[in-house]
């Protein structure tokens, strides 16, 4: 058993989520609960005390990302509670939900802990930070498949946490860039913590912020009362052992480190006794039991940042054990108020009332849990209160601390006595439904009596606390206090009597004076203030967008053209004489005067197919261009690109009118030329100043002179693009997989415009079966010759001028051919299937890249000879670029030129008159 086993097995109880959903319905939630339990007992078996158990398996090593995995003190502990209290929320969900088949609520749920899971054991500050924005975005698809209601109040989390993870990310890249390493031990541990103060600091601060989005601090709280419109089971493990506990786990890793900065206590132990008594006071004006319980998740998070902030050993098993408390009494009362919600049909704290009559045993188990979180002996949330406040006591201004945590636990008494003494006692409510609730009785006792076992047998989490202590303070877990119910009459024993008596007290003033006390203290709420920054957002980027949304191709171009004209007054500057070339030859002038030539038809023309014409010759000139200057792969690309751009715009022609609409207006058209020949003169000017003055680089020189000892290959060009730059290419490869599915969605967004309804005489010049039939004869011969042609580019492409994307394009060609010559847009080449073609791309790509992990790295490719040939896996690799390039000229084809029916959209003005013009 290792690491990565005990990650892979999380990982196939996610996959197994859906079948099982499928075919056991709800009733998965049981064998989902076992796997996570199971996964449990493996992470336990590779647990030594005292001791850290690290994996790592190479992804990228030239990049230094690799899966580095780190079993400690810390990890542990956050992993226990992950996967247990996951386990609990499954057996809980298969008796609540509704759905028959909740394939999408399981699946979720599981990749939920599986994202956590991969967030605690990180030892890569890349997957640190990949797993944290996993937990950001399944807590926001969880919360927006609840209801139609919900699409508000995810988006508005998705706003807060996600902002959190751009801090994070910036924190991620100065440790990188300071330290020179994403191995987070190493990290962690480097010595720029303590002599670079600026770094110290800056860091401190991010991580600060993005755990208290997380954990949902002043003045991030608002989304986690906002997110209660998530179903019982997601709330009870968001709040209990995820999402919000990661930012719990962040602060605790990074304490050590960032204690080095001199902000970083300060600012954790303000903003968490802010919170821990602002959370208070919110959840006792609560009349929604749920609310209250989130008002009150808020204040004990506050409690567990100030007591990080802390820093000391002391203070850190405190906040360990509250972990652990917290998560028990949390998610047994988040459970519980989905069973009011499912027995009596409300949460509202004004409509329950006798429940100790109508359900004494769940009545028991929400005693337990409020004693907990109460922080009454003898329950696990005594103790960790106890270690808190002992923690406080000893810090120069320990009084202060103390007292104001002593008043954030005297509304914490309040309104668990107000949930307990409003609901419980009275006359008997209605009869309640009891289908169906045994696993939730179940889920909601091994929770709430999970924290008295644990307070009466410290023993059991004795060692787990000490040793994720030790490992977030650097200390010795021998050094740390054994965990105790009784430490005799002391100061922390007094200020929680007092807090017990106070909250009781306050309890009672709050019941008799209910609607005085729910009355809204400030004129705003923070949810309002997250709306309005994001309604803020949203309408400054539809202003800025309003100076471009126009359909007018001249408004878009306008911008560049423009801004490339003002640029090269800077161009004086960085000038240094006319660049040194060799002598100009007569072909070069034939074919700057064709390009020219054919540039000047363009922007005069009317016509649009004289216009398409005349795109093609400047197309071609410039291949030749390429071709005289020695590129022979670009020259061909050139030629080829510019075939299949003339074929898929006359595609488009077809559906428009014969002649462009005419420039309205003197000075627009002036504007126009003014601004093309600016554009062009600083281009010119640009090409002049900025070429011809260096010599080849250090990388270029390493390709031409490396190329063939490093791939096997002797075109240096293809090499780039599949040995040593492929990440690079297979980002753009995926591109290529997005413009198929763009043009696929624009299309069956907005049907195309029918082709022109011209009253033209019929002849075998217009007649397209008649006309075709040339192309038909010539490609019954040509297309065979094209196709065998672009699998043979294909194979050479590593020594020769060709590859997988020259290939694709002379395949596609082929194809273009037999679609030109067909008698009508179902031509059997034009059924193929282009999105499943272009995706196949995709994954062929990915799995010559996994290959490459058996030489250690992500896409590096693996060589070999066999009788005397040599044989690499890109070319595997460049298969995967034939068929993605393949798959997205197929949808311009297949897409483009089908016809829609008659009628469907509107034509162009200058089709109208054109078609009037023929009449006539």
């Amino acid at each position: 058993m290792s690491l990565a086993l005990v990650l892979g097995a999380v990982a196939l109880v996610v996959l197994a989520a859906p079948v099982l959903a499928r075919f056991m319905g709800k009733s998965a939630g049981w064998v989902l609960a076992a796997g996570l339990l199971a996964c449990a007992g493996g992470l336990w078996s590779l647990h030594t005390p005292g001791q850290t158990t690290t994996q790592s398996l190479p992804w990228i090593p030239s990049a230094d990302i690799a899966l580095r995995l780190r079993l400690d003190g810390l990890s542990f502990l956050f992993s226990l509670v992950v996967l247990i209290i996951g386990a609990v929320v499954m057996i809980y969900s298969s008796g609540y939900l509704k759905e028959k088949r909740p394939v999408a609520f399981y699946t979720l749920m599981t990749f939920f802990a599986a994202a956590m899971m991969l967030l605690v054991l990180a030892d890569d500050l890349i997957v640190l930070f990949v797993a944290w924005e996993l937990t950001t975005l399944c807590s926001y698809l969880l919360i927006l498949r609840s209801s139609p209601e919900a699409v508000g109040p995810a988006t508005r989390t998705l706003v807060v946490t996600a902002g959190g993870g751009l801090c994070l990310l910036g924190a991620v890249a100065m440790i990188v860039a300071t330290t020179g390493t994403t191995h987070l031990t190493s990290a962690l541990t480097d010595p720029a913590w303590s002599q670079d103060p600026f770094f110290a600091g800056v860091v401190a601060v991010l991580v600060a912020i993005a755990a208290m989005t997380k954990s949902a601090q002043f003045p991030f709280h608002a989304w986690l009362p906002d997110a209660m419109v998530a179903p019982a089971p997601v709330s009870a493990y968001l709040h209990a052992a995820a999402m919000v506990k990661a930012g719990i786990f962040l602060l605790l890793l990074f304490s050590a480190p960032a204690s080095h900065s001199p902000i970083w206590s300060p600012l954790l132990i303000t903003v968490g006794l802010i919170t821990t008594v602002m959370g208070g006071v919110f959840a006792l004006q609560q009349h929604d039991l749920k609310s209250l319980l989130a008002y009150s998740t808020v204040s004990q998070l506050g409690l567990l940042v100030a007591v990080i902030g802390v820093g000391t050993p002391l203070a850190l098993l405190a906040a360990s054990v509250h972990v652990v408390a917290h998560a028990m009494f949390k998610a047994a009362a988040f459970m519980h108020i989905g069973l009011l919600e499912k027995r009596f049909g409300s949460r509202n704290i004004n409509d329950l009332w006798g429940l100790a009559r109508s359900t004494p045993w769940d009545s028991a188990m929400i005693v337990l849990a409020s004693v907990s979180m109460a922080g009454i002996a003898p329950a696990l949330g005594f103790v960790s209160k106890e270690l808190m406040l002992e923690s406080m006591l000893e810090e120069p201004t320990g009084w202060l601390l103390a007292g104001i945590v002593t008043l954030g636990a005297v509304f914490t008494v309040g309104y668990s006595a107000h949930m307990i003494f409003n609901t419980l006692p009275g006359q008997r409510t209605s009869e309640p439904h009891r289908e169906g609730a045994f696993p939730l009785m179940l889920a909601i006792a091994i929770t709430a009596l999970g924290g008295f076992v644990l307070g009466l047998g410290l023993g059991l989490i004795d060692d787990v606390a000490a040793q994720s202590a030790a490992a977030a303070s650097g200390a010795s877990a021998a050094d740390l206090p054994y965990l105790a119910l009784w430490h005799g009459v002391n100061a922390p024993l007094l200020l929680s009597i007092t807090a017990i008596v106070l909250g009781l007290a306050l309890s009672v003033v709050v019941h008799r004076n209910l609607e005085a006390w729910e009355r809204q203290i400030l004129p705003f709420t923070a949810i309002g203030v997250v709306q309005s920054f994001q309604t803020g957002v949203v309408d400054l980027g539809r202003r800025v967008g309003d100076l471009t949304r126009t359909d007018s191709p001249a408004r878009h171009i306008a911008v560049p053209a423009v801004g490339l004209a003002l640029s090269a007054a800077f161009l004086p500057l960085l000038w240094t004489g006319m660049p040194q070339h060799s002598p100009t030859v007569w072909f070069d002038v034939v074919l700057l005067a064709v390009i020219v030539g054919g540039l000047a038809v363009v922007v005069t023309t009317r016509s649009r197919l004289t216009a398409v014409i005349a795109v093609g010759i400047v197309g071609f000139a410039v291949a030749l261009a390429f071709y005289s200057l020695g590129a022979a792969d670009v020259a061909l690309t050139q030629l080829l690109v510019e075939i299949l751009t003339v074929v898929i715009m006359v595609l488009v022609l077809n559906r428009l009118g014969r002649r462009f609409t005419q420039t309205p207006g003197r000075a627009r058209r002036v504007g126009g030329v003014a601004a093309a020949l600016g554009a062009g003169a600083a281009a010119t000017l640009a090409a002049l100043t900025f070429t011809g003055h260096r010599g080849l680089s250090p990388a270029g020189e390493y390709f031409l002179v490396n190329a063939e000892e490093d791939t096997g290959g002797t075109n240096v060009v293809n090499t780039i693009l599949v040995d040593y730059r492929a990440l690079d290419t297979f980002g753009e490869l995926v591109v290529l997989a997005i413009a198929a599915l763009s043009i696929y969605a624009l299309v069956n967004a907005r049907p195309l415009a029918d082709r022109p309804a011209q009253p033209i005489r019929r002849s075998s010049l217009t007649d397209p079966v008649s006309n075709a039939i040339f192309l038909g004869v010539s490609g019954r011969v040509l297309q065979p010759v094209m196709l065998i042609g672009s699998f043979y580019v294909l194979l050479r492409g590593h020594n020769a001028p060709g590859g997988g994307f020259i290939g694709a394009l002379i395949g596609a060609s082929a194809l273009a051919l037999a679609y030109l010559s067909a008698a009508d847009e179902e031509s059997r080449w034009m059924r193929l299937p282009y999105l499943l073609i272009s995706g196949a791309g995709i994954l062929v790509a990915v799995g010559s890249g996994f290959l490459g992990l058996a030489d250690g790295s992500f896409l590096r490719p693996l060589h070999a000879y066999l009788g005397g040939q040599h044989l690499t896996t890109a070319l595997i690799f460049d298969v995967g670029v034939y068929l993605g390039v393949l798959g997205v000229i197929l949808a311009a084809l297949r897409l483009l030129g089908r016809v829609e029916p008659r009628g469907a959209t509107d034509r162009d003005e200058d089709t109208r008159a054109d078609a009037t013009e023929v009449k006539h």
